[in-house]
């Protein structure tokens, strides 16, 4: 009696085949999600959500821009221009599958200015 195995109980341990390297990486996931966050983007079917923290930062205000794609050369870019028209520092960061902006400072109003004239939509604080 033969039993055939199907291919899901089947572990590829080694291939010198790009296909099956591109699967084992998890390379064709990857790019299908940067694919997913590049039409967000270009399409711009993103809100951003506003926040004002203050916990566990010394007393400082710090403005969260959350909700946005996690494709980080849109991150990075909107990042150093937020920066730079605003005059403070700041950071950018993926978590949980979203992108999340840092910026130093209740900025509110010269951000949400910056994204009128970009037409991105936002809300909250």
């Amino acid at each position: 009696m033969e039993r055939k195995l199907s291919n899901k109980n089947r572990v590829l341990v080694y291939s010198d085949d790009p296909k099956d390297q591109a699967i084992m990486s998890g390379d064709n996931e990857r790019k299908a999600f940067e694919a997913q966050q590049m039409l967000l983007i270009a399409e711009k079917k993103f809100v951003i959500v506003f926040r004002i923290e203050k916990n566990g930062r010394g007393g400082k205000t710090v403005t969260i821009l959350d909700q946005l794609p996690a494709y980080d050369p849109f991150l990075k870019e909107l990042t150093k221009e937020l920066k730079a028209k605003c005059g403070v520092g700041g950071m950018h960061f993926i978590e949980n599958g979203r992108g999340c902006i840092e910026i130093q400072g209740d900025k509110r109003d010269a951000i949400k200015k910056i994204l009128d004239v970009k037409t991105i939509k936002y809300k909250g604080a």
